[in-house]
């Protein structure tokens, strides 16, 4: 075992886009296991959206990373020394290790996994956060009925995916949003979405609209901004909009110029009954269990399938994060280290 712990850390705080410069890659000694801890060897990184919003010191749901901490994550990683009865050296498990080497651990909402039920890598994506992301938002809020139109943006990413897969499943007609034309073939050809549309393309609401020829009764929100205005106008009566993400916006340093969209908004909310809520994951805790049966069920079956981008090397996390932020990655976005 190495003697050194590579850590990322938060080096400033961005105004707009985040850069390079933004993080700093120290080397310390390997953190000590004390009674009731355990030492994690962290082998696979997530990397999330959410992180974007980790950077700012603007108020939030969660506390921000401050300067000079290490950049938050979830991670699979390795037991390698045990100092809690209920782990033992060499168990595999999920975790929150961060943008780091190693990690000591009490062992609070550590997660067992066994590599014989799903690659490990699934405890990232498809069976981990963006997946129960996927699950829960979907059905607690949008409840997709057997007929309706479900779209979804982002939809080549670990939330979206799912949303649309599920809904499927569920007996929706689903239609994803997502940007080129690979991402958009895999949408249909792979996933069995019933429809892509490609949010990169000349006349978004035109082709939106023509892939929605019945409106819109579920929107499920991971990207805000122009793709939300192509939305908008299509939304039927009763819909219900889970607000997952914005990361259209996560950059912005001021409002977008043009009109006042607040009152048209406000107007479509009262006028056609709409229902938007946004939710974090953890809302729902208590629908873990639901979501890994059926989620893992469905994946032994092979009715719902998942893509990975895994990139090599802890020093390629901040260039890959900043590719996630402008939809370079396609899949679950996993760095290896």
């Amino acid at each position: 075992m190495s003697d050194t712990n590579r850590r990322i850390v938060l080096a400033s705080r961005p105004h707009g886009e985040p850069t390079p410069a933004h993080f700093r890659l120290e080397r310390s000694t390997v953190p000590v296991a004390r009674d009731g801890e355990v030492l994690l060897r962290n082998r696979y990184l997530s990397l999330d959206p959410y992180m974007r919003g980790r950077m700012s010191a603007a108020k939030s749901y969660a506390k921000p990373v401050e300067i000079n901490d290490v950049m938050v994550g979830g991670t699979v990683s390795e037991v390698v020394a045990s100092h809690h009865p209920g782990f033992a050296e060499g168990d595999l498990v999920l975790a929150y290790g961060g943008w780091q080497d190693f990690a000591v651990s009490n062992g609070q909402g550590l997660r067992k996994l066994d590599p014989a039920v799903a690659p490990v890598t699934t405890a990232l994506g498809v069976l981990g956060m963006p997946g129960m992301t996927a699950y829960t938002g979907l059905l607690t809020i949008g409840a997709p009925k057997p007929g309706e139109t479900v779209v979804v943006a982002a939809a080549t990413g670990p939330v979206g995916s799912l949303v649309g897969q599920i809904a499927k499943l569920k007996g929706a007609r689903t239609v994803g949003i997502a940007g080129g034309a690979d991402k958009c073939r895999h949408l249909t050809e792979e996933l069995g979405f019933d429809a892509a549309v490609d949010h990169r393309g000349d006349d978004l609401p035109t082709a939106l609209a023509e892939a929605c020829p019945q409106g819109i009764d579920v929107y499920f929100e991971n990207v805000g901004g122009a793709v939300f205005d192509a939305v908008l106008p299509l939304l039927n009566d009763f819909a219900r909009i889970p607000v997952c993400g914005l990361v259209a916006n996560y950059n912005m340093t001021e409002l977008p110029p043009g009109p006042d969209r607040v009152p048209a908004l406000m107007r479509a909310t009262l006028s056609k009954r709409l229902t938007f809520r946004g939710f974090i994951v953890w809302d729902f805790a208590e629908q873990e269990p639901d979501f890994l049966r059926d989620v893992a069920g469905w994946l032994r079956e092979g009715r719902i399938r998942y893509r990975e981008d895994i990139v090599e090397g802890l020093e390629q996390a901040p260039e890959a994060f900043i590719g996630l932020l402008k939809g370079r990655n396609f899949g679950k976005l996993v760095v290896k280290l």
